[in-house]
């Protein structure tokens, strides 16, 4: 079933979350518990926005006994940290992609495969499918974690200092990528050098020439201030990203059902938010980055798709053909 809020209520939540930017407000200070939701993104994004939205929700909906304060900007650790933080109970939600929930589970990695989405409808048919729902069941069962719900992170793209039009341009490339075995797929299937780098030094290692090229979605690359150590953003489009919203098991077992159905209902709601915010951010960033004085370069797909796939179901898939078929057939 498709979960979905008004829009009216999500209008007035997004003004709501728009301001709230900070972490450790009042709000906070007034709940008896408060759980903590670690992420690596700037406070200026949609993410961090709602999660604080987020947090003064359950709050509100829990008479104050449950709150959530937010770390943004990898202030709790990188993204294999907080990761690990889950099990551990040092952190209690987690926003992160989903080939690194892939290091527990395999399958669950598929949608952050390279060019694995026709399109933004296919991958929100995906989101509300029984095919998601086994991935975070099997997700539960590996990790004792629990996947709650798919936020839209944007189509990524290629960042550099020279046009990328083909997939020939890449070749030798040396391009910065998330630290997760997937995001290797998409620069080794046309010839590019991945280099995994950690998020929060990605703006140092493209200032100072470690890398040539990093990939992101277009918030992202405004978010992180990318566009200013590279000359070209080129719209390859090759991964419909996402990010996961994943209680820990630790945190899970120390809240009555009740109190936890609230909690996720609050968390859905967030993803949405925050998903509209990243489809309006993406529509309107390709010109911005025009009036900023970089070159936008409208790329052919089909070359860079075409020499993708054969990797979708190689010795680098960690889903099965029929999770793959699945996925395809939505």
């Amino acid at each position: 079933m498709t979960f979905s809020i008004n829009r009216r209520t999500l209008l007035a939540t997004g003004a709501a979350a728009a301001a709230m930017t900070t972490i450790g407000t009042s709000a906070f200070a007034k709940a008896d518990k408060n759980l903590k939701w670690a992420h690596v993104y700037e406070t200026t994004e949609p993410y961090h926005k709602w999660a604080v939205w987020a947090g003064e929700e359950l709050a509100k909906r829990t008479d104050n006994r449950i709150g959530i304060e937010v770390f943004p900007a990898s202030s709790l650790g990188k993204e294999t940290d907080i990761n690990e933080g889950l099990g551990l109970g040092t952190v209690d939600i987690i926003y992160t992609g989903q080939s690194f929930a892939g290091r527990s589970f395999g399958p669950i990695a598929i949608g952050g495969a390279p060019y694995m989405f026709r399109d933004y409808d296919h991958w929100a048919a995906y989101r509300d499918s029984e095919l998601f729902k086994e991935m975070a069941a099997g997700y539960l069962d590996a990790s004792g974690n629990h996947v709650i719900t798919l936020t839209y992170y944007g189509q990524r793209h290629v960042t550099s200092n020279k046009p990328i039009m083909t997939p020939a341009d890449m070749e030798g490339l040396k391009i910065r990528v998330p630290n997760a075995p997937l995001y290797l797929m998409f620069p080794n299937a046309v010839g590019a050098n991945p280099t995994p780098i950690a998020f929060s030094e990605v703006y140092l290692a493209l200032q100072q020439g470690t890398v040539d090229a990093q990939e992101n979605p277009l918030p992202t690359i405004q978010a992180k201030k990318f566009y200013e150590v590279q000359t070209n953003i080129n719209l390859t489009g090759h991964i419909s990203d996402a990010l996961m919203t994943i209680v820990g098991g630790p945190a899970r077992d120390q809240m009555d059902d009740a109190d936890y159905e609230i909690l996720m209902t609050i968390l859905k709601e967030a993803a949405v938010g925050a998903t509209a915010d990243i489809q309006q951010n993406e529509a309107a960033l390709a010109d911005w980055f025009t009036e900023q004085g970089n070159q936008v370069n409208v790329v052919d797909r089909v070359p860079f798709r075409e020499a993708t796939m054969p990797s979708h179901n190689g010795p680098d898939a960690t889903w099965t053909q029929e999770q793959y078929d699945k996925l395809q057939a939505l």
